[in-house]
């Protein structure tokens, strides 16, 4: 069996975006301040790459995204988002969220 690689990073970075965007609450995050987290984990990590990811997660209704006339995104965790987060739901596929470890 062939891993799928982006698969894994797709799934990776929306895990970061929702621990990021949790630890911005409750006054949410700049798309900068949020890729910058992503690329301390995939250094190559691109603006496009995470609206990309921003996109899927506030279409899944885990965050709102404000894209601002300026051209710049703002995003903050919905109420199920910080579920998602705190491990409060079960996390449906597509998000690398890690086994609970307590």
């Amino acid at each position: 069996m062939q891993i799928d690689h982006e698969r894994l990073r797709r799934e990776g970075v929306r895990w970061l975006i929702l621990l990021t965007l949790n630890n911005a609450r409750p006054m949410g995050a700049g798309e900068s301040l949020v890729l910058s987290v992503a690329q301390s984990e995939y250094p190559d990590a691109t603006a496009l790459e995470l609206r990309r990811e921003l996109d899927y997660l506030h279409g899944r209704e885990l965050v709102r995204v404000d894209k601002q006339p300026s051209g710049k995104w703002r995003a903050e965790l919905t109420r199920h988002g910080v579920d998602v987060a705190e491990y409060t739901v079960d996390c449906e596929p597509g998000i690398a969220r890690p086994a609970k470890y307590w």
